[in-house]
């Protein structure tokens, strides 16, 4: 959630960790700061709000020194100030902290037994006077090594000494940590995507592990404090993806995206030649395989319900879908002929990933689909299907749906075509209508002037919902999702069958509804729902694919067309108009569309 940054260098640094803080602000966004070591003090500047509130406080043109951290915050502990802000530091520590401590409270009135006294509310301010305490009775390694196993509960950590001016300490546990190496200097960073700018050589830090950083020098430790050794990794350094280009914002830029996503997943994943799907590598014997468990959480939750659909309908394997939350605490009967999907945009999502890392401890067939083949999930998955999106920076996601969405279905295709339970004739006829989703995806996004006018009614409604039936459902409930991150509108995805149990209770006169009826097998039951919401005063929003029936239904409010597939893919064709009705919603609003208020990009913290 939290973006952490450091430097050694032999040059001021100040300057280089506000600009990597602000391209690691779509993890945090409520407060902001930085410390430097400068002829044997450690100096700070917080503030309140982004990093450019930060950048024009007068104190930070008098920040010197070659040391430095910095840190962009989503609260957890304390409200968004100041005084909250990290870094925290006592008189001669100073650290920046993603993730939380759980036992912080214990450990603070141990503390402050020993004369510690606290300024913040944060659980972080502990881990200051923790490693403050340790120091006095021991060297460094020591005191870091002691500090570590206290500590219960996810961090990644960048700490500076005031009594050792060379170097910056790194440590993670459930929370993502990178180091990256330049001349003369050398980087901390909790992604790759701050560092970028300055390196293309990055070291990821694993569990337990913790580094030592000079501007000549980077030590690895595992949790034991012996020294390793660690790959270093040279990544792209191909910058033009993180740039806004001619868009307002990154959402804009990265829903038009989307026909570019598909082509290049499709691309990596599809023979054309042959009208065949290629997935390399693939570690077991599919004899081996009679059921698949999708887990993640938020949009990739609603990709794994996607995917559910996809595999009933074209195996015959089990299947069940879990969000991670759940999975790793309830008591789960793990089985050997199981495969374990994980689904993650970052890679880094905490919960997925304890959920991973359960599955790993049981010795579990694991698979990753992931955006970023460096993350954490990615690493430790048995094997992993990338999405190829490139990088997403708005916090709500879009073109990563999308990708996961496709790769989930381009697996299932697979696995029928495998477990011989597809026809051939059917499966290279599903393999060639996949090529032609990006040029559909395409013309489906030509639809910004109906969708402007009709976002209107939904920010000033007081709530709306959003029904499918089948493969729409998942997708109604990612439409509803969408508009709450970005309008702050309250809004409900439901099977539109169940309306009758409950949920016909809120709809009101004027009340705006989404009913997404394609013209597949579920088309007239859910224009019969979508006439008893109409039969009590609701607005309603049909999402429907083009066709040369007409629409058996009378009093709809307002009618969108996409255009027509096959029933498995008209899903990703439905998902533009919502898209862009969220989008254009907080439009509207004068929302802050890219940073929405209490979210974050990379949930790392449970």
């Amino acid at each position: 959630m939290c973006g952490i940054i450091g430097i050694s260098s032999n040059k001021p640094v100040s300057a280089s960790i506000i600009s990597s803080l602000k391209k690691l602000e779509y993890r945090g966004y409520d407060s902001a700061g930085i410390a430097t070591l400068f002829e044997g003090e450690i100096k700070e500047v917080k503030s309140e709000g982004r990093v450019n509130t930060l950048e024009q406080n007068f104190d930070l043109k008098n920040l010197k020194g070659n040391i430095g951290i910095g840190h962009v915050r989503w609260a957890t502990h304390g409200i968004p100030n100041s005084v909250n802000a990290h870094p925290h530091s006592s008189h001669n520590v100073s650290v920046v902290h993603n993730g939380i401590i759980e036992n912080s409270t214990i450990l603070k009135k141990y503390l402050t037994t020993k004369g510690h006294i606290f300024k913040s509310q944060t659980d972080t301010e502990v881990i200051v006077h923790l490693i403050t305490e340790n120091l006095k009775s021991n060297e460094l390694e020591e005191a870091i090594k002691k500090t570590l196993k206290q500590l219960h509960g996810s961090f990644a950590l960048g700490i500076v000494f005031k009594d050792i001016p060379d170097l910056i300490v790194g440590a993670r546990r459930g929370s993502p940590l990178a180091v990256g190496y330049g001349p003369s200097e050398n980087y901390l960073g909790s992604d790759s995507y701050a560092l970028k700018s300055m390196t293309n050589k990055i070291t990821y830090l694993d569990d337990g592990e913790f580094c030592i950083i000079k501007k000549d020098q980077v030590l690895f430790f595992n949790e034991d404090g012996k020294k390793i050794n660690k790959k270093i990794l040279e990544l792209s350094s191909d910058e033009s993806s993180y740039d806004k280009g001619d868009f307002k914002h990154f959402m804009a830029k990265e829903i038009e995206e989307q026909p570019t996503t598909v082509k290049t997943g499709i691309k990596e994943y599809v023979d054309k030649t042959n009208s065949d799907i290629n997935i390399y590598n693939f570690p077991w014997n599919i004899n081996e395989i009679n059921s698949i468990t999708l887990i993640g959480c938020g949009t990739a939750y609603h990709s794994c319900l996607m995917a559910k659909y996809w595999f009933e309908e074209l195996t015959q394997l089990d299947i069940s879908i879990d969000i991670a939350s759940e999975f790793r605490y309830r008591k789960n009967r793990f089985k050997k002929d199981t495969l374990y999907i994980f689904v993650s945009q970052s890679g880094e999502t905490a919960d997925t990933y304890a959920a991973l890392d359960l599955c790993n401890k049981n010795n579990m067939k694991t698979c990753a689909v992931v955006n970023i083949i460096e993350s954490s999930i990615a690493r430790d998955a048995n094997f992993v299907l990338p999405i190829h999106c490139g990088p997403e920076i708005g916090v709500a996601s879009t073109k990563a749906f999308l990708g996961q969405i496709l790769i989930l279905y381009i697996l299932a295709l697979k696995l029928a075509s495998l477990r011989n339970e597809i026809n051939q004739k059917i499966y290279k006829e599903k393999i060639k209508d996949l090529q032609k989703l990006p040029n559909l995806i395409e013309k489906s996004l030509l639809i910004d002037n109906d969708i402007q006018a009709i976002s209107s009614t939904f920010n000033e409604a007081k709530g709306s919902m959003f029904l499918g039936r089948g493969l729409s459902y998942p997708i109604a409930l990612e439409g509803a999702l969408k508009l709450k991150e970005l309008s702050y509108v309250h809004a409900e995805g439901y099977p539109a069958g169940e309306m009758k149990h409950g949920p016909l209770a809120l709809i009101e006169d004027g009340m705006p509804v989404v009913v997404l009826a394609p013209r597949d097998s579920y088309y007239k039951k859910t224009i019969s729902n979508m006439q008893e919401v109409i039969a009590r005063g609701a607005k309603v929003l049909l999402i429907t694919n083009k066709s040369k029936d007409e629409i058996v239904s009378e009093n709809i409010w307002e009618t969108i067309e996409v255009e027509n597939i096959n029933d498995d893919l008209l899903p990703f064709l439905l998902t533009i108009p919502l898209q862009k009705l969220a989008y254009y919603s907080a439009l509207k609003k004068g929302y802050d569309i890219d940073k929405p208020r209490n979210l974050a990009k990379s949930v790392t913290v449970e």
